[in-house]
C-alpha cells in the first residue's frame, strides 16, 4: 500500500482498515452474506495480483483456479469428508501443483501468447465440468454440500456468522503470508523480473523458477478462495470456472491498483458494494450503471483507487 506516509502511520492504518472489516460484522449483520462474497472476491484479487501485478504474468484464465478449488472442496465434502480446513489445504495443493505444471508453457511465452493460453485451458476446463455431469453435476452445479461445524464447535447458521468468521479469519492469515512473501528478497526479485526480465538474467537470478512459484502460490491461493465460497454458500457452478469470472476479477484488482497488494481488497470492496447498489436501485440496467462508473474511475487517472490516492498524498506533501 505505497501512500508515502511514515510507517507508524502506514501500520496504524493497516489495523484500521481490519478493524473496521471486523466491525462490520456488527455494523451490518443484515448483510454478512455480502459482505463474505466480499472478502472472498478480495483474497481472489489478491492471488491474481501476486501474478499480474508483482510477477508481470498475463492471465485472463485465472477462474480456473477458483472454481477447481471449489469444486475440490465441495467434491470432498460430498465424498463424506466436510471438514473446512481440510477443504482448503486440498484445494491450496491441488491448484498449486496444477498452476505449476502449466507454468512451464506460460512464464516463457510473450504476453499476447499467455492470454491465449490461459483463455484456451479455461475454455477446456469448463467443457470438462460441464461434460462430467456424474462428477460435478454439469450445467445443474454440484449440489447437496453440507459442511461439518468449524473447528468441530462452529455450526454454518442461516444468517451467515460462523460463515463471515471464518472467511475473515483465512482472508487475514494469508493475506499476511502473501505480504511477508512479497516484501522478502523473493518479493523484491519478482519486482526486478516485471521490471526488467532481461536485466534480471543478466544477473544471474532464476527467473523462470521464479515466475513458475510465484505463478503456482497465485494460483493455491485463487484455489483457496474458491475453496471458501463452496464451503460457506454450499454450491459449486460453472461460472466459478469461466471466463467472466476472470474478466471481473481482473476488473476488480485494476480498480484497486494492481501491484499494491491492498489493491485487490480496496477493488473488491467497491466493485461488490457498488454492484449490489446498482443492482438495487435499477434491476433492469444496473449493468449500464456498472459501466459507467467503472469508466469514470479509470477517466480519473491510471493506477486505481490506491494509485490515486498516493497521488493526492503526495501533491498534499509537496
Amino acid at each position: 500500500m505505497p501512500l508515502t506516509l511514515p510507517r507508524r502511520g502506514l501500520f496504524a492504518l493497516e489495523i484500521l482498515f481490519w478493524i473496521a472489516l471486523a466491525a462490520s460484522f456488527f455494523v451490518f449483520p443484515d448483510r454478512l452474506y455480502l459482505l463474505t462474497q466480499i472478502l472472498i472476491a478480495a483474497l481472489f484479487a489478491v492471488s491474481l495480483d501476486i501474478a499480474l501485478g508483482y510477477a508481470g504474468i498475463l492471465t485472463l484464465g485465472h477462474a480456473v483456479f477458483f472454481g477447481m478449488g471449489a469444486y475440490a472442496a465441495g467434491l470432498l465434502a460430498k465424498a463424506g469428508w466436510a471438514e473446512p480446513l481440510t477443504g482448503l489445504a486440498l484445494a491450496f495443493v491441488l491448484c498449486g501443483l496444477v498452476a505449476y505444471a502449466l507454468s512451464v508453457m506460460i512464464v516463457r511465452a510473450g504476453e499476447l501468447t499467455q492470454l491465449m493460453v490461459t483463455i484456451a485451458v479455461g475454455a477446456i476446463v469448463v467443457e470438462i465440468a460441464n461434460q462430467a455431469t456424474p462428477i460435478t453435476g454439469g450445467s445443474d452445479g454440484l449440489q447437496g454440500i453440507s459442511m461439518w461445524p468449524v473447528l468441530g464447535a462452529f455450526d454454518f447458521d442461516l444468517w451467515g456468522k460462523t460463515a463471515f468468521v471464518y472467511t475473515f479469519v483465512v482472508v487475514l492469515a494469508l493475506f499476511i503470508v502473501v505480504r511477508r512473501m512479497l516484501q522478502s528478497p523473493y518479493g523484491l526479485a519478482l519486482k526486478g523480473i516485471h521490471g526488467n526480465r532481461k536485466r534480471m538474467y543478466a544477473l544471474g537470478s532464476p527467473v523462470e523458477g521464479r515466475l513458475r512459484f510465484a505463478y503456482a502460490a497465485s494460483a493455491a491461493i485463487a484455489g483457496v478462495a474458491g475453496a471458501l465460497l463452496a464451503q460457506t454458500t454450499e454450491f459449486v457452478g460453472l461460472d466459478t470456472l469461466s471466463i467472466d469470472r476472470s474478466a471481473a476479477v481482473l476488473i476488480i484488482l485494476v480498480l484497486g491498483g494492481t501491484g499494491r497488494l491492498y489493491g485487490g481488497i480496496v477493488g473488491a470492496i467497491v466493485y461488490m458494494v457498488v454492484h449490489d447498489f446498482f443492482a438495487d436501485l435499477s434491476p433492469e440496467f444496473w449493468m449500464f450503471w456498472l459501466g459507467l462508473f467503472l469508466m469514470a474511475i479509470v477517466m480519473i487517472g491510471s493506477g486505481g483507487i490506491l494509485g490515486g490516492l498516493s497521488r493526492l498524498v503526495r501533491s498534499e506533501r509537496s
